[in-house]
């Protein structure tokens, strides 16, 4: 009996050492004075290589600026949707800033922050059009990729006497949004940034939201401090405009509203 009290003892014991290791990334990130930020390489304009092939987009913006609120260097890893999470759970990252949304899957294995960029799927059109919901595309035509998320919800929620010109590709979406054969464009917000940054005279605005999908900081489980660090800094960078300023500059639009 005292030896398996004794095992047990050490059980636990080990437990809590690990326990509190692991905690402590926030206090080992500033022992060293470098935090690990794993962000996209391959979509603009998150993250790709310029044309000096350095990363360069909103999350590696992001990823400075935590970096500098924390007073440490950033070490950018590029990863790919694929491995952006096993590089945060195999400890070569201490954050994961890759666009990354929040699921039901996601949140068993990795923690997140709240939202620091917004994503989202909505209509979008010239700022001379007046829509703010799908009530108000009575006579309008709006152009959709067929099949897409945004296709299907206009589909559902359109009025009658609206047109939607559905075409089997993204890029004959934008084609027909840019040459004026629609008035409107349903699609997601960067694939709008693109269109304006290309097409500044025919930059689309958001007239509303279909779906929303906003990206989060991920890191590993159970490390409280380093979770309420990153928030604190989120939190202050909205307040203070610096993320609404990344949201101009790379996705050439305002932040939506209440974000």
């Amino acid at each position: 009996m005292l030896f398996k009290r004794l095992m047990l003892a050490a059980a636990l014991a080990t437990a809590a050492v690990a326990t509190q290791a692991h905690a402590d990334a926030l206090d080992s990130i500033m022992k060293s004075k470098v935090i690990k930020i794993a962000v996209p390489q391959d979509f603009a304009p998150f993250g790709s290589a310029g044309l000096d092939l350095k990363p360069q987009g909103y999350d590696i913006d992001m990823a400075n600026l935590i970096g500098k609120e924390l007073g440490v260097k950033t070490e950018i890893i590029p990863v790919t949707s694929a491995n952006r999470i096993p590089y945060l759970q195999t400890n070569k990252a201490d954050l994961v800033i890759s666009s990354l949304g929040k699921n039901e899957e996601r949140e068993k294995v990795i923690d997140f922050s709240i939202a620091y960029a917004p994503f989202f799927s909505g209509v979008f059109g010239t700022k001379a059009i007046t829509v703010t919901s799908a009530a108000d595309l009575k006579g309008k035509t709006i152009g959709a990729t067929r099949g897409a998320i945004e296709e299907q919800a206009l589909t559902a929620s359109a009025p009658p006497d609206a047109t939607i010109k559905r075409f089997e590709d993204n890029n004959a979406t934008i084609a027909a949004f840019v040459s004026g054969q629609v008035d409107l464009i349903a699609t997601g917000n960067t694939v709008a940034a693109a269109i304006a940054e290309k097409v500044p005279t025919r930059a689309p605005t958001l007239k509303f939201v279909i779906k929303d999908s906003p990206c989060y900081v991920g890191l590993n489980k159970n490390e409280p401090a380093l979770l309420a660090k990153v928030n604190e800094i989120i939190t202050k960078a909205k307040a203070s405009g610096e993320i609404g300023k990344l949201s101009e500059k790379w996705l050439k639009a305002p932040l939506p509203p209440g974000f």
